[in-house]
């Protein structure tokens, strides 16, 4: 079934798993992952779909993170808006938003993309759709689906967005930001895309590790560790974080990983690198920064608590 363009409405549309550019491979569903790496998992959701709302300033509920290359800090989107990291890790609200940012994505410098749900005292929808913000997220303006479409994953790569909608479960992408292709429904923790090839995206989910040489119509199973976050750095270096914070690395688009590069020893919320330095954000409001690719780590921002 050929996939329509939404731009009001998001429409259903099966996947499914043809061919690729991956060598077939006999792999474990997450029934036969280990025990370990289930329970691991089955914590990371429980503590990653909790929004509680906490006090104003404080940073909790990490659901994204990105380096603005106008100023060179750290963005920080939370469960109550987003927050910049001075250098000296103190965070600042940016603005006068308290969204819920669940999605986030840098697209270049000052310019943000991200959705979520509106803080309570706002109007509008329940969802904001896709919002966008060019002065680093000092103001923010509703571009599409609003109402309709809640981006949970959300990246921008070679001029597209790819998002994935909690609402209806699909991976959409857009061009123009405002018309979306739906490209399958599949359940995904993350997604990564190439940096030279915007057809070729990696994914990770409840089974393992899933690879798309089409742009996210069909996917295969192409690995069986379990991770839930990903990043694909312009180096071609794709680097994977597990539900316990083991830090993962891969250079065959993610066929083969390399098992525990390093350890944050800690639940991910959201993960980021930047060149050589990695930014990893915890379940209880830590940040952690690591320069040796995740061999140790340094706390740039204290728990909620």
């Amino acid at each position: 079934m050929s996939a329509q363009p939404l731009q009001s409405s998001a429409r259903e549309s099966g996947a499914d798993t043809g061919g690729s550019r991956w060598t077939p491979r006999v792999f474990l569903a997450i029934s036969g992952v280990s025990l370990l790496a289930a329970a691991l998992i089955m914590v990371w959701l429980v503590n990653h779909e909790e929004s509680e709302a906490e006090p104003s300033g404080v940073l909790s509920h990490i659901h994204g993170m990105a380096v603005n290359p106008s100023d060179e800090l750290l963005y920080v989107a939370t469960h109550e808006g987003l927050f910049v990291l001075g250098e000296d890790g103190t965070p600042t609200r940016v603005g006068q938003g308290r969204q819920d940012l669940m999605g986030f994505t840098l697209v270049g410098p000052d310019h943000f993309l991200a959705s979520g749900h509106p803080a309570p005292a706002d109007d509008g929808p329940s969802h904001l759709g896709l919002i966008e913000s060019t002065d680093a997220g000092r103001t923010w303006e509703p571009v599409s689906l609003g109402g309709e479409a809640d981006f949970h994953v959300l990246r921008y790569s070679h001029g597209k967005a790819y998002g994935v909608d909690s609402v209806s479960g699909q991976l959409l992408v857009s061009e123009d930001l405002v018309n979306w292709e739906p490209r399958g429904s599949q359940q995904l923790f993350d997604l990564a895309v190439h940096p030279i090839d915007p057809d070729a995206i990696v994914a990770t989910g409840p089974s393992g590790t899933l690879g798309s040489n089409d742009g996210g119509r069909t996917w295969e199973p192409i690995a069986t560790e379990s991770m839930v976050f990903l990043d694909w750095t312009n180096s071609g270096a794709l680097w994977g974080v597990g539900p316990g914070g083991d830090i993962f690395d891969n250079y065959d688009e993610g066929v083969t990983w390399r098992p525990a590069v390093g350890s944050a020893e800690a639940t991910p919320t959201a993960f980021t690198v930047v060149g050589e330095t990695m930014f990893l954000a915890t379940d209880d409001g830590r940040i952690l920064e690591g320069d040796d690719f995740g061999r140790t780590w340094r706390e740039v921002h204290p728990p909620a608590s």
